[in-house]
């Protein structure tokens, strides 16, 4: 990656308008759609440690979070699987995510 490839490849790198079907991160987010119900997509923007990121959140708010290529394809992904995608910079987290991660943060020692 260049210089400023960060800034204008989105992330990491490339320029992918879609996750690839034998695309681990792809599989992995079809498959916790495909296995959850209410299922809604939040875009986190890169940051200057991380590229672009996607958080999928079921209805009782389990989740998972994968790295993209940026926003377009959260987007194309959000299309493909009639999934509604927000940006979490203009909506936040939904409580249900906060309230899951809490009753399964591992144990304190």
């Amino acid at each position: 990656m260049g210089l400023f490839g960060r800034k204008t490849g989105g992330g990491l790198g490339g320029r992918r308008a879609a996750l690839k079907a034998d695309d681990p991160a792809g599989q992995h987010l079809r498959e916790f759609f495909a296995s959850r119900r209410g299922v809604e997509a939040y875009v986190e923007p890169a940051t200057h440690d991380t590229g672009t990121t996607i958080i999928l959140i079921a209805y009782d708010g389990e989740w998972t979070r994968r790295a993209i290529d940026g926003p377009k394809v959260a987007y194309a992904l959000g299309q493909e699987l009639s999934m509604p995608v927000y940006d979490v910079s203009a909506t936040g987290y939904p409580r249900r995510m906060r309230e899951w991660s809490a009753q399964h943060r591992p144990p304190r020692p």
